[in-house]
């Protein structure tokens, strides 16, 4: 059995062979010292100095990295595990870490902001992927969204509001979809008149062709903007395309909404339910 056929890397990519391991890597970082510490990625994360910022289904750490003899690199590495029926589903496409790859090229070629990506790993077992590693720049000193939708007043927080809604309209006239654009997978850097987004967990991102009024806004609804200004918000978005807002996008978006609502509480619930029963208490 062989893995699915990978395709020829760009300009600014080189293939990475490093057994177990195949993948790509930026040109950038294709040195002796940076391939000798992906010859093992797993160490990168393992090593006392990394610093692990999430450790459940995938782990994720930061680490620093040596590129060159005076300079020095913080990089995100995620680890993708591989279980279930998603590894069966593996035999037929890309690792979570090519298509997280992939993702953030498609962006940035887009024009969109999104940590530099290193390289991506993968290793499989008989074509089936085993373990995959994706691995990215961090971004120093930008903050997750949703901290900043709890911690600004109404008043400032609307022209930041104003600033995405733009950058979200451009994104899907590029015909670029984001599976789980949430409020903890945007980055925001600086202020509301000089704000940069950058999306994060582009496994999630897929190239598409035009996207329509429905999809646009069933694309929006993850984000946790305050319920008192999700009109302004719609009404930037439409502002973007230089039309009011319509009745049947602000109808698609509050029917996805409140899908949407229903279902994590339905989660919730079925969470609750099976921790009581773990418990005991039921």
């Amino acid at each position: 059995m062989t893995s699915p056929r990978r395709s020829v890397p760009r300009e600014d990519a080189r293939i990475l062979s490093l057994p177990p391991y195949k993948g790509e890597i930026a040109a950038a970082y294709a040195r002796p010292e940076v391939l000798a510490l992906l010859a093992d990625p797993r160490k990168l994360l393992d090593a006392p100095a990394a610093e692990i910022l999430l450790d459940s289904r995938n782990r994720v750490g930061a680490v620093t990295i040596a590129v060159g003899a005076a300079a020095a690199k913080e990089v995100v590495v995620k680890e993708y595990f591989s279980r279930g029926i998603k590894k069966l589903i593996s035999f037929f496409g890309p690792s979570k870490a090519e298509k997280a790859w992939r993702g953030a090229l498609a962006l940035k070629d887009a024009g969109f902001e999104t940590p530099f990506p290193v390289a991506f790993l993968e290793k499989r077992d008989r074509g089936f992927v085993d373990k995959s590693f994706f691995i990215a720049e961090r971004i120093i000193g930008a903050r997750e969204i949703r901290h900043l939708f709890r911690e600004l007043s109404a008043e400032d927080l609307r022209p930041l509001l104003a600033a995405l809604a733009r950058v979200l309209f451009r994104l899907h006239e590029k015909g670029i979809y984001h599976l789980d654009l949430s409020d903890g997978n945007i980055l925001v850097e600086g202020g509301a008149g000089d704000a940069h987004f950058y999306f994060l967990d582009t496994n999630r991102v897929r190239r598409r062709g035009k996207i329509g009024a429905a999809g646009r806004a069933k694309n929006l609804v993850r984000l946790g903007v305050p319920a008192a200004l999700r009109m302004d918000f719609l009404n930037s978005y439409a502002a973007a395309a230089d039309r009011p807002l319509r009745k049947s996008f602000v109808f698609w978006y509050k029917l996805s909404k409140s899908t949407f609502s229903a279902r994590l509480r339905f989660k919730k619930a079925l969470r609750l339910r099976a921790l009581a029963k773990k418990l005991k208490l039921q």
